[in-house]
């Protein structure tokens, strides 16, 4: 299961470089859930020495006050044959084989990111050295615990190591390396103290004792070595460090190494417990188990895994397509936009999404209504009656039927239809509109660009102006059709009264008396009624042939044809899409990548196993 580590590994870097190392985010991180042990102790506890021992190799900086300032991703690769060597994430391309050139770099690169004023930073550095002489291992080395703020460092930066080092080890996927010298109260430890608040079980935390060689006289770590001071689910390993002396020196790493082994090997007090003690024997354990933890962690990460990629590329989809760059790409993205939403517009029409049902009410409801308010029997009154058919008579009266004056109350009556059938068009095209409005908050893409948005609206609305335009004129021509030829049949079919329609020997007052003006108005109503049970069946028709079919058919015909003729600098302004979201979609883009990948090997070790 070596490939694990190595797996874990690559992992992170990749999540580094997308700005995933751990900080808050809108979405679940794998850095949050990959396993990874973060190393914590106090200043001065000897923390430095273990990282160095475990390496072989001299590498981190040192000085006073607080040298470690940003978390250190330190990845440990074995290799079979060959120089030792190291690189940084940051540098791709350069190889050190000088381990105090590495060390010059990683206080270089710290002074970077957080300036030489001493703060603190979350954003890690990606160390990884390939050396025959480790183990397969990843450590976090995190900035060290301290009480107090030296010259030059706010007074939060006590608060802020703390917190920064409970974001790693709060996590239930860290594994705890808690450092603490030997020659100081456990109880007053500074690793002990944080690591028993998120783990008081111990459950994830390794005791680390450092400095026992400097112990006073007469006294020893057994106790604690064996945990009957402070008890822990895994064995407390003791390290014996170089001393500041052989630092100095520059003592070979391997000699401290041999020396560390003679000394918990030759000492009464250790010797019982010499075969697991010193740096090796960590290094090794800790590899050991960092890759049991990391298999019984690969359901959860694949679980994770297929969430988040599910969740990215619904964002994605959300987000639409990237802008094409040629002028063939940008007319077929803003043709294939106004298609979804000419769709979506369409299903609205035809019942597939609400709305389309309001055009039906309009015919069904509003224009029935609307002509019975028009109330034709108060029109045709015995006064208005008896004004029109005298003035139609003109200077002769009438001889048997007054046609002229029938033909004037009919033409009276039926041209005040107009008005409702005006308000039928008017009123379809009023629900026509909402529903364009509707379509296009309804079409994600057009979201995505506010001026084809607007292209788009506008275009469709001038449309249905043209529509309603023509709907008017053919919808007001079935009304004067109406009105310019009668129905002779109805007349023919009425029945005639000789003495009271028209006979030439009474007066001409006889022939104007209310019983024979009343008959003329109930033959009128009658006709006009007719002829309103035939406009309310072909107004309808007429209104959704010139407007409804039409909107359905051609809604962006002349938007489309304009569209051809657009230079490509014209497509692109339409397709003007928020900076924001073109970057969040090119971020969403690389992080899917990652989890794909991720994915994509995940999977093949699990198959593996």
């Amino acid at each position: 299961m070596e490939n694990l580590i190595s797996l874990v590994n690559k992992i992170q870097r990749a999540c580094t470089a997308l700005g995933d190392h751990g900080e808050e985010s809108a979405l679940p991180t794998l850095w949050d859930a990959l396993p990874a042990i973060a190393v914590v102790g106090g200043q001065s506890s000897g923390k430095s020495s273990v990282l160095e021992s475990i390496v072989g190799k001299d590498f981190l900086p040192r000085g006073a006050g607080i040298v470690t300032r940003r978390p250190l991703v330190l990845q440990l690769h074995k290799i079979n044959e060959g120089r030792e060597y190291a690189e940084f994430m940051h540098l791709p391309r350069k190889r050190f084989t000088d381990f105090a050139a590495v060390r010059k770099e990683i206080s270089d690169e710290t002074d970077r990111e957080t300036g030489r004023s001493k703060q603190i930073s979350s954003v890690p550095i990606h160390l990884s050295i390939y050396s025959p002489n480790v183990v397969n291992l990843t450590l976090v080395d995190l900035p060290g615990l301290t009480k107090v703020a030296v010259e030059g460092q706010p007074e939060s930066i006590v608060q802020d190591i703390e917190n920064m080092v409970r974001s790693f080890i709060e996590k239930p996927n860290c594994i705890i390396l808690a450092i603490s010298p030997a020659n100081q109260d456990l109880a007053t430890s500074d690793a002990i103290k944080i690591s028993r608040e998120v783990d008081p079980k111990g459950e994830r935390t390794f005791g680390v004792l450092t400095k026992i060689d400097l112990m006073d006289k007469g006294t020893d770590a057994v106790d604690m070595l064996e945990g009957r001071s402070y008890k822990l689910q895994f064995p407390w390993i003791g390290v014996v460090n170089r001393s500041q002396a052989d630092i100095n020196k520059s003592v070979d790493m391997i000699a401290a190494r041999r020396r560390e082994h003679e000394y918990f090997a030759n000492s009464p007090e250790y010797r019982h417990l010499a075969n697991r003690m010193g740096s090796e024997h960590l290094g090794k354990m800790l590899s050991k188990h960092l890759e049991t933890v990391i298999k019984s962690r690969i359901p959860g990460l694949q679980s994770l895994i297929n969430k988040t990629i599910n969740e990215l590329e619904g964002e994605l989809s959300r987000l639409g397509k990237p802008i094409a760059s040629d002028a063939g790409g940008k007319l077929y993205m803003i043709m294939e936009i106004c298609r979804n939403f000419d769709q979506v517009f369409k299903e609205h029409l035809d019942g597939v999404r609400s709305g389309g049902e309001k055009i039906y009410s309009v015919f069904d409801n509003q224009l029935p209504a609307a002509l019975k308010r028009l109330q034709f029997d108060k029109h045709l009154s015995m006064e208005n009656v008896r004004k029109l058919i005298t003035e139609a008579d003109g200077y002769q009266p009438h001889l048997i039927a007054p046609e002229q004056g029938y033909r004037r109350l009919i033409e009276s009556s039926l041209v005040t239809i107009r008005g409702p059938a005006e308000a039928a068009v008017d009123a379809v095209h009023a629900i026509l509109k909402d529903l364009v409005h509707k379509a296009m908050a309804e079409t994600m893409e057009l979201k995505q660009y506010p001026t084809l948005r607007v292209e788009v609206g506008t275009a469709a609305i001038d449309s249905l102006d043209r529509m309603r335009g023509e709907s008017k004129k053919a919808t007001l021509q079935l009304v004067d059709m109406e009105c310019c030829y009668l129905t002779v049949e109805f007349f023919r079919k009425l029945p005639q009264d000789i003495e009271k329609g028209g006979n030439p020997t009474h007066s001409i007052f006889d022939r104007y008396n209310d019983s024979y003006l009343r008959r003329v108005g109930t033959n009128v109503l009658s006709y006009v009624n007719m002829a309103c049970a035939s406009l309310k069946n072909s107004i309808p028709k007429s209104v959704v042939h010139c407007q409804v079919r039409e909107a359905k058919r051609s809604l962006l015909d002349h938007f489309f044809t304009e569209l051809g003729k657009k230079e490509s600098r014209h497509l692109a302004k339409l397709l003007d899409e928020d900076p924001a979201i073109m970057q969040r979609r090119t971020s969403l883009a690389k992080r899917l990548e990652l989890y794909r990948n991720a994915q994509a090997e995940i999977d093949a070790v699990a198959w593996s196993k």
